[in-house]
């Protein structure tokens, strides 16, 4: 069956005389998680994943992903006339290579502007030039196709207290303007959501673990413009906006507002900050490209937000370890699907104190659909969980206090020796990246041989970063800081890690149509001794979750794994313990064991 959607599009890009049409998976601040309203490359290539981009020619129709979605992209993309473009493997071209090749002389590259970020813009503006073709940016072509699209909603706006935040919103503008005077900065653009919302204090009220509210702000030396759909804003959240002379203009106004700009020197980060809002700058002005120091500031939790942290992963740490209680109690027993399981731990979460909702949405995955790393069930296409192998669910939660990110893999069933060496290999990676010591100056790139050094060993890898920044009541993804064993620029994750940074620690492997194995908690980042060699650093783990006994092949470990894996179940027991029943207590218990006495190990 033709992609009758496809097929539309094409008529609508001959109509429009273009021969290339780029469809990402962005919104107009460039968010890893979007609003349905932005779900284009999703509906008219049928393929889910939250990373991908489709380019349509007149006779060709491919998506871009990464390893994460190779699996799920093959599966969603069967029928739909569009090819699977394996990012980073051999023979496969990037799609600024495609283009180059395919855009035909004086050939016009289309899109919607407000989609691509400058960067990329940038790009393709050089690939059409040197083609002797143009740019058409502002044909929003799958909105004309997609009749029932939703709407982009305005959001409901609530302010973060400084108990939580730990800081005032005339605080961190003050520290703002003063590194927008450092860098000779009369203006700045934001348009990143995450920077916005940690700027300004604000959320949004939310169902699918989205809390930032879509807007786009100007800071200048005397003055802060905050562009945002305030139709549901209640009088006391524009009163706090007034409080804090902060000017509230309608949302789509941000474009002319640039526009008017003469004359001055403006700051702005070329990746976040769409390309038909940075095409609207007149020439007049002077264009200061750096990365938005509130990207920086905020990555550096302080000492308020670190405490919060703590108390929030313990509640967290509580509903997932019921949640693995009552999933052992049950597989096998009761007729228990992936989505049902994570509407189950769904329940504990939301009997904790403070729960706003999901931080993203839940992968919850038994068998062969864990091998998916980024796999979401629905109820049109999922399997059940049964009392045979390793489940996986990989979680988080959205609290007042904080944002938690997680992963456990538990044993459902019977594992082969061979699950239960992957599992063991992945968990040491997990405790071995915990427990590092290292001298301040590292970045995540000089750490990341700690989680997969046991699985290299054995010739085996995971196709995806060891470890992300993490928010605070924000995005679970968050830049500057990351851990992964090179550099990918695009991601800006491989600043220097400081104090108060706060990061996933997520070794993985996926074994395709047998089993995927994850182990992750989260870490803040802290000063240890400062001597003769310098300043060192190291982690605090602040997820406490059992990891799965029945997985462990104790004789794939070292002695020094077997000490922190205890070391860390003996905490989860003591934090963990106050909150359960009895019954849950008597698992815990066992769940949380020492392991290893008597244990001989040969070398």
């Amino acid at each position: 069956m033709a992609n009758v959607r496809l097929e539309k599009l094409r008529a609508l890009m001959e109509a429009h005389n273009m021969d290339a049409y780029y469809v990402p998976s962005s919104d107009f601040h460039d968010s890893e998680y979007v609003e349905d309203f932005f779900r284009c490359r999703a509906y008219v290539s049928g393929f889910t994943g939250s990373a991908g981009t489709l380019v349509v020619t007149k006779d060709f129709a491919g998506v871009w992903t990464d390893g994460r979605y190779f699996v799920q992209a093959k599966k969603e993309l069967e029928g739909q006339d569009v090819e699977l473009m394996k990012m980073g493997e051999e023979g496969v071209p990037t799609i600024d290579a495609f283009l180059a090749e395919k855009l035909p002389e004086g050939g016009v590259l289309g899109m919607d502007g407000r989609v691509v970020n400058t960067g990329i813009g940038r790009g393709f503006e050089k690939i059409a030039a040197k083609k002797n073709g143009s740019m058409a940016i502002r044909h929003d072509l799958v909105g004309e196709v997609w009749e029932t699209r939703p709407e982009l909603e305005a959001p409901v706006v609530w302010v973060l207290k400084e108990e939580f935040s730990g800081e005032s919103t005339q605080s961190k503008v003050a520290r703002l303007r003063a590194e927008m005077e450092e860098k000779g900065a009369d203006l700045h653009v934001i348009s990143t959501l995450d920077d916005i919302a940690w700027l300004l204090n604000i959320r949004k009220e939310t169902t699918d673990g989205n809390v930032l509210p879509t807007a786009h702000v100007l800071v200048a030396k005397d003055s802060l413009r905050l562009f945002i759909n305030s139709s549901r804003c209640s009088e006391e959240v524009m009163a706090y906006f007034a409080e804090n002379n902060i000017q509230v203009e309608k949302y789509e106004d941000i474009y002319g507002a640039v526009a008017a700009v003469k004359e001055q020197k403006i700051l702005l980060e070329p990746d976040k900050v769409n390309y038909a809002l940075s095409s609207s700058i007149d020439a007049s002005n002077v264009v200061i490209e750096a990365m938005n120091p509130t990207s920086l500031m905020k990555a550096v939790k302080n000492p308020v937000e670190v405490e919060n942290l703590r108390k929030c992963h313990i509640k967290d740490g509580v509903a997932l370890t019921k949640f693995i209680y009552w999933i052992k109690q049950n597989v096998g027993k009761i007729e228990l699907s992936e989505t049902e399981a994570a509407e189950k731990l769904e329940e504990f979460r939301k009997a904790q104190e403070g729960y706003l909702g999901p931080s993203f949405s839940t992968i919850s995955a038994y068998g062969a659909n864990a091998a998916m790393c980024h796999y979401h069930a629905t109820k049109e296409n999922e399997s059940m969980v049964e009392a045979n192998g390793f489940y996986l669910v990989d979680s988080g939660g959205q609290y007042y206090d904080g944002t938690t990110d997680v992963t456990r893999t538990i044993v459902v069933g019977p594992a082969t020796e061979e699950m239960k060496k992957h599992f063991t290999w992945v968990l040491m990676g997990t405790l071995r990246l915990a427990n590092a010591k290292f001298l301040h100056g590292c970045r995540g790139m000089n750490l990341d041989y700690q989680a997969r050094g046991a699985l290299w060993q054995q010739g085996l890898d995971f196709n995806h970063g060891t470890g992300h920044g993490v928010g605070f009541l924000s995005s679970v993804h968050e830049r500057p800081n990351g851990i992964r064993w090179k550099i990918v620029p695009e991601r800006m994750d491989s600043c220097i890690l400081d104090e108060g940074m706060f990061q996933s620690d997520e070794p993985g492997l996926y074994i395709e149509g047998s089993h995927g194995i994850r182990t992750e908690n989260l870490l803040i980042c802290h000063k240890a001794e400062k001597n003769m060699y310098g300043q060192f650093m190291n982690f605090e783990t602040l997820t406490f979750t059992p990891i799965d006994l029945d997985g462990v092949d104790i004789s794939v470990m070292e002695p020094s794994d077997v000490r922190m894996l205890n070391a860390y179940h003996k905490e989860c027991y003591e934090k963990l313990s106050p909150y359960m029943t009895e019954e849950e207590n008597e698992w815990l218990k066992e769940a949380t064991r020492a392991i290893g006495e008597g244990y001989t190990w040969t070398i």
